[in-house]
């Protein structure tokens, strides 16, 4: 049997050997797209992580052969704001990339697992980011094809590993896929979304440069009503607020960020991007320099390769939900989409947990189909007593307050 040797993460030779190990695993899949060091690196940097700044906490692992070569890499992470949401506290691991080998594989799990047991936390769920569920969030089970920008991508064989130590599926994610047109979309969509457009009470506007922090803050107004009584989410502050529309910034086409107002107050969202994995490929990924940079903007703002739509995040208020304003959100940006000009073709709808029902069907309704299926697994600790049952995620119940 294969020896290997568990080594933490503590110089900035080992962040990097973290960083690039995925380049040799996936050398010879032309799916694969390696990201951008800065991406990765900003969730375990404390000045560009917020959650380290409030008290969480991460380590980083890679695993060695008996011959010094690299075979593996796994981080945990603990969020004492959300470990104790659940029904035990529960700490997480993600940016777990290995070989096809179980012993090596289960190495990873159990550094993250005694990581983990020696903070008090009796579960983790995995794979997940340590930060917002828009990026490195799942496991990919299903359409292996190349990745969507900050998306996990994986081999096959994953699967097998986490469920043979002991992971449960939390919760299946759903990615859908439509060509921009109206083409598919349910009539009881149109209809609806008329009702919602002709009342002078709801306001639809596109984001723009000089009023972002207003911006920012209708999304984390939104979202904190939409999520944050969610199992594991906890409440947006306005500096996070803030970093996560920074974030986007650099690559934004305000025609793909919309907000809805309800007399004058955010009531939902929708925040895409261009699918910049198309450019990301091109330039291989890793470390950004000035002539990465150069050619990046190059490609992505003057000769425009990305024909996709990423979908980030979509956000309704709990009360207007299921009253149309989904739909009607759909239809104020398809009257841009379908302008003259508009250089995209295809929209990767954001990804919908199997625990929101209504907004699965609403996808379906826009003519979206399902292309990827990821899942975010749960392990619970304590095998042998089982003092704790596993449950699945809890399912997001329509609301009926407040109808239209």
């Amino acid at each position: 049997m294969a020896s290997y040797t568990l080594i933490k993460v503590n110089s900035k030779r080992q962040a990097q050997a973290f960083l690039n190990f995925p380049k040799a695993l996936y050398k010879n899949d032309s799916n694969y797209v390696h990201p951008l060091d800065s991406d990765v690196e900003s969730v375990f940097c404390y000045k560009k992580n917020k959650l380290l700044q409030n008290g969480g906490e991460v380590a980083r692992f890679i695993l060695q052969d008996e011959n010094g070569a690299l075979v593996g890499r796994v981080a945990a992470f603990v969020n004492p704001q959300t470990a104790c949401l659940n029904d035990q506290p529960t700490g997480g691991m993600g940016f777990f990339e290995c070989i096809d080998c179980r012993s090596a594989a289960f190495s990873l799990f159990d550094a993250c697992r005694q990581w983990l047991e020696v903070r008090g936390m009796e579960a983790m769920d995995g794979p997940v980011n340590f930060g917002g569920r828009e990026r490195w969030w799942g496991l990919l089970v299903d359409g292996f094809i190349r990745p969507s920008y900050g998306m996990t991508y994986n081999p096959p064989y994953y699967k097998d590993f986490f469920e043979e130590y002991g992971f449960k599926n939390y919760f299946y994610q759903y990615s859908y896929l439509r060509p921009i047109s109206m083409d598919g979309v349910a009539g009881s969509i149109r209809e609806r979304a008329a009702r919602v457009s002709a009342n002078p009470r709801y306001t639809f506007r596109h984001t723009n440069s000089r009023e972002l922090p207003k911006f920012a803050q209708d999304f984390r107004s939104v979202y904190n009503r939409a999520w944050a009584n969610h199992s594991g989410v906890e409440p947006m502050t306005p500096e996070q607020a803030g970093a996560e529309l920074a974030a986007i910034k650099p690559v934004i086409d305000h025609r793909l960020v919309l907000f809805a107002y309800h007399d004058g107050e955010p009531v939902g969202f929708f925040v895409q991007i261009p699918e910049i994995n198309e450019v990301v490929k091109r330039l291989g990924g890793g470390r950004m320099n000035l002539i990465k940079l150069i050619k990046f903007w190059y490609l992505l703002r003057v000769k425009k390769v990305c024909r996709r739509i990423m979908g980030l995040v979509f956000g309704i208020a709990p009360e207007f939900r299921g009253r149309g304003l989904e739909g009607a959100l759909a239809m104020e940006f398809a009257r841009v989409a379908l302008a003259k000009g508009f250089p995209y073709r295809d929209i990767d709808l954001t990804w919908v947990g199997d625990f929101n029902p209504l907004m699965m069907r609403f996808q379906q309704q826009l003519g979206g189909k399902i292309y990827k299926t990821h899942a975010t697994y749960r392990l619970l600790f304590d095998k042998e007593k089982q003092e704790k049952e596993f449950k699945r995620c809890p399912s997001i119940l329509r609301s009926t307050r407040n109808a239209i």
